[in-house]
């Protein structure tokens, strides 16, 4: 089996995105939640950082004043000099660090103020082992040097290379201790690495996190069971009206419980029951009609023929009439022409109702056409003062059609020019390409109304009734050519503008069979820009 590409599986995942009602509704569920989980998680976050920094922080201040007034009270009892100053200094610092290492905190012991560089530097301090004194923040050094009272900040706690240690977050207490021996005031820092508490907190995220996933899975699971109970019957009512659209009439929802859904179902198969009926009624209607049309056109024919006979002895024999009596012989003549011409439209007619027309296939010169089309109408335009000229843009323009179908549309085109040219003139545009054929017939006449180009089709239709037939019409002629034209697979459109004439538009495809994408003619011609106002 062949590997999809990527592009061809985002454009299976955007399809299924579009199509999927319980996707989307369950995506932007989740995303939803994330949202509103994040927030709280970072807000319980935020809660839980402060409340264990704050803690620690009263917690190291206390215990940082402890040790500063343990320190001062042990070094008021013992009385020294100046060359006791060092060994009272490793008196008062060496207990501090021991006791920091067992209780985890570290010491930096610096003076005395104003001997000794602000930055801790030099061989004056005297502070835990492996500690880097960078960790002591400068703002907090010079602030005890400038004689300030005891202070904390927080500060990145480091250890120098090799010491075996990771550096950390922290909190770091100044204050200042008087030597006895010299009487000088010196600087002491207790810094308090946060590991414990960055765990706890590193615990706590780890546990929101479990719990904010576990969360969403669940919500999207809740969601997907609830969608899927209001989506099955959703897409159950869509398979059925798809099988009802490809004639399974018969197919109905099934109905489960009482609540929305189930109406939703009832009324559904209530329509589907109302629709079916009204269908078998419109079918049985409709074969009715056709049988009638087609029984009528046959059962006129033997009258037809027995009336046509008569028409045609008395419309030889006319000049041997009075006046009057020849002029009614040629009315008959005329009008036994019409009602002849009638009936073979409405056999065609039934014809095509029944799926009986058939196509004689050959390659069909549409330019060949229009010329003989113009020959037959050339007597009906000359009566309406209209001349009718053909334009071919390509040639030959070749298609594969039968002749006798594809002459009658084009008759019917410009009979129909002829009866609404208004005696102006009217031109046969003919053009093809490598897919398709067309021919377009454009007059200058009384043209179409809004909305009337896709009536022009129907059987009978006339934009104006009031209007007098020159050319003998039917009123079936372009339905007719409308059904010869889908059998060939092609086009037959309309266009016009009132007062401004019309112009419809054949397209076949070059080949039997195949499909037309576009026509080489426009649908509006080239002059209508012009006539806009």
């Amino acid at each position: 089996m062949p590997s999809r590409t990527p592009t061809e599986a985002i454009r299976r995942g955007l399809t299924f995105w579009r199509r999927s009602i319980q996707a989307r509704v369950v995506a932007s569920t989740v995303l939803l939640s994330a949202l509103v989980v994040g927030v709280v998680g970072w807000f319980l976050l935020q809660q839980t950082r402060d409340g264990l920094v704050d803690a620690r922080v009263d917690r190291v201040v206390a215990e940082a004043a402890n040790e500063t007034a343990d320190a001062r009270a042990r070094l008021a009892t013992v009385p020294g000099t100046d060359d006791e100053a060092s060994l009272q200094l490793q008196q008062l610092v060496d207990p501090i660090i021991a006791r920091g290492r067992s209780r985890g905190f570290l010491v930096v012991l610096n003076g005395p103020i104003g001997d000794q560089p602000t930055d801790l530097s030099g061989s004056g301090p005297r502070y835990s082992e492996g500690l880097d004194l960078d960790s002591v923040p400068a703002d907090l050094v010079k602030h005890l040097d400038d004689g300030g009272s005891t202070a904390w900040a927080f500060s990145r706690i480091r250890y120098l290379p090799g010491s075996g240690k990771s550096d950390t977050a922290g909190i770091v207490v100044g204050s200042t201790i008087q030597l006895p021996a010299d009487a000088e005031f010196y600087t002491i820092y207790y810094l308090y690495p946060m590991q414990q508490e960055r765990e706890t907190l590193d615990l706590v995220t780890r546990a929101l996190v479990t719990a904010g996933a576990l969360l969403l899975v669940l919500v999207a699971g809740l969601t997907w069971l609830v969608t899927r109970q209001v989506v099955t019957p959703i897409r159950m009512a869509r398979r059925v009206a798809e099988r009802l659209a490809a004639g399974e009439l018969e197919e109905r929802m099934r109905v489960r419980g009482d609540d929305d859904i189930a109406r939703l179902a009832t009324s559904f198969n209530q329509m589907a029951s109302s629709l079916q009926r009204q269908i078998r009624q419109l079918e049985e209607l409709s074969r009715v009609q056709r049988r009638f049309t087609s029984d009528v056109s046959h059962e006129l024919r033997t009258p037809l023929t027995t009336v046509r006979m008569a028409g045609d002895v008395l419309h030889d024999a006319r000049e041997e009439f009075d006046p009057v009596t020849a002029r009614a012989a040629e009315l008959l003549q005329t009008e036994l022409d019409r009602f002849e011409g009638l009936l073979t439209d409405l056999l065609e007619i039934s014809r095509f109702d029944a799926g009986a027309a058939a196509l004689d296939l050959d390659d069909v010169n549409l330019i060949d056409v229009a010329h003989r089309v113009v020959d037959m109408t050339r007597a009906v335009a000359e009566q309406r003062n209209t001349t009718v000229t053909v334009r071919a843009l390509s040639e030959p323009c070749l298609a594969e059609a039968d002749t006798r179908r594809v002459e009658r549309i084009v008759r019917n085109l410009v009979s129909n020019a002829i009866d609404h040219a208004e005696s102006r003139g009217i031109e046969i545009l003919v053009n093809g390409d490598d897919h398709a054929a067309a021919i377009a017939v454009r007059d200058h006449g009384v043209g179409l109304a809004p909305g009337e180009a896709s009536l022009v089709f129907n059987r009978f239709w006339r934009a104006d009734p009031a209007r007098a037939r020159t050319s003998g019409g039917t009123g079936l002629g372009l339905s007719i050519s409308l059904e010869d034209t889908h059998l060939h697979g092609g086009w037959l459109q309309a266009w016009g503008q009132p007062g401004r004439g019309a112009q419809f538009r054949l397209t076949l495809p070059r080949r039997a069979g195949a499909a037309l994408r576009q026509s080489p003619l426009p649908l509006v011609p080239e002059d209508a820009e012009e006539l806009t106002p």
